[in-house]
């Protein structure tokens, strides 16, 4: 049975009510064998749920969902993987495209955004779980490669400087974000996968005059593993500056402390933004009068006053700023020159392109939406670049 027709039949639209019965069912259809005892009762139960016309068997079992399903979606899951790995903060799905590309099979995901959801469940067929707080370890299949963002809002700069101005507390202090590293680790402790990769904003390392860092570096060594850690930047695999810090890990139990590990020789930055740009972009794109008089008005009011805030408008034959979650907002970090008329933003798939999804990725959500997931999401082809590095050292 095909994927898309199951997807029709159970109304696979993710809601705030159905989304862990769907997530039970899309983990054990993709996991059936590896891992998805775990969702099978719950999986069932949804199907007898929504099939009450159906000849559905008394267990909750019917021949058709016993027979491999054929998933016709533009990421599925490895037929016969090398390894296996579980996506926490799993945004849109970068790492797991990074490590399905290198023969991995994910056995569990995770991602709190009903809109991110979306975007993932359309890729790759699963819907993710949903607070990773809520999740008992227990319901997370063993896996050798544990991989996510954990949420850099309290680490970053932008995001110090609003909870400063408002008063706020931030880093480890910020109950509602600072703490989610710790799902982190108590997974490790739980799971002991043979490997990490986790990744961060770059103003980790040096938050709080490193002590952030610190904490979060000498846990993940109290649970055993040896630590490597670089910042990168991802202007070596797109036209963005884009620069992350990358925390790899081995459990000691295993490699003893001499894994092969070392991060990859980065290849030359010769990419430049206009080959990433469409050749016809809709109108809507372009800039109104009314938003580029306040962007250059804004702009120069900063420079008067001797600092850089303003506009990004791009040199074509160069990088641009990062991208971030607020380009939706109005675009202005990076901004494409016209001929003729006022400048325009990148549209949804250049914002792919620039993050290094290939084309086929689908984009089912609004424009904004799509600004704050890829602005949100990893460098695809940078984390591939580190994840090889890691799967090379796994012992198949």
């Amino acid at each position: 049975m095909k994927y898309s027709a199951l997807r029709e039949e159970f109304g696979i639209e993710v809601t705030k009510g159905n989304l862990e019965e769907l997530a039970n069912l899309t983990h054990f259809l993709q996991n059936n064998g590896d891992g998805g005892h775990l969702f099978e009762k719950q999986a069932k139960a949804y199907i007898i749920k929504v099939s009450e016309e159906l000849d559905v068997l008394e267990d909750g079992s019917q021949n058709q969902y016993a027979l491999p399903i054929e998933w016709d979606v533009p990421f599925p899951p490895v037929k016969t993987p090398k390894f296996t790995f579980v996506d926490l903060f799993a945004g849109i799905g970068g790492f797991r495209i990074a490590f399905q590309q290198l023969g991995g099979k994910c056995v569990f995901s995770s991602e709190w955004n009903k809109f991110a959801q979306k975007t993932y469940e359309a890729n790759f067929g699963e819907v993710p779980f949903g607070d990773i707080t809520k999740i008992h370890v227990d319901n997370i299949p063993d896996h050798d490669v544990l991989c996510g963002g954990f949420p850099c809002q309290p680490f970053s700069i932008a995001g110090v400087s609003k909870k400063n101005s408002l008063g706020r507390d931030h880093g480890f202090k910020d109950e509602t974000q600072g703490t989610l590293f710790f799902d982190i680790v108590r997974i490790l402790e739980a799971k002991r996968p043979k490997a990490f990769l986790l990744e961060n904003v770059k103003n980790l390392v040096s938050h709080d005059k490193g002590k952030t860092f610190m904490v979060i570096s000498e846990a993940l060594k109290e649970m055993g593993y040896s630590l490597h850690t670089r910042v990168m930047d991802g202007k070596h695999f797109v036209p963005q500056h884009r620069e992350r810090i990358l925390l790899v890990g081995f459990d000691k139990a295993i490699f003893n402390g001499e894994e092969g590990f070392d991060f990859p020789s980065m290849p030359e930055a010769n990419h430049k933004i206009k080959d990433i740009l469409e050749p016809k972009p809709d109108p809507k794109y372009t800039l109104t009068d009314k938003l580029w008089s306040y962007l250059q008005t804004y702009a120069q009011k900063h420079k008067e006053k001797g600092n850089g805030f303003g506009f990004g408008l791009v040199d074509l034959e160069s990088i641009s700023r990062t991208i971030s979650a607020r380009y939706y907002k109005d675009g202005s970090e990076i901004l494409i020159p016209q001929t003729g008329k006022n400048p325009r933003r990148l549209t949804p798939r250049e914002c792919a392109r620039l993050q290094g999804y290939p084309d086929k990725f689908l984009i089912p959500v609004s424009d904004n939406q799509a600004y704050r997931q890829f602005g949100n999401s990893v460098t695809v082809p940078l984390i591939q670049n580190v994840a090889e590095k890691i799967v090379n050292q796994l012992d198949f």
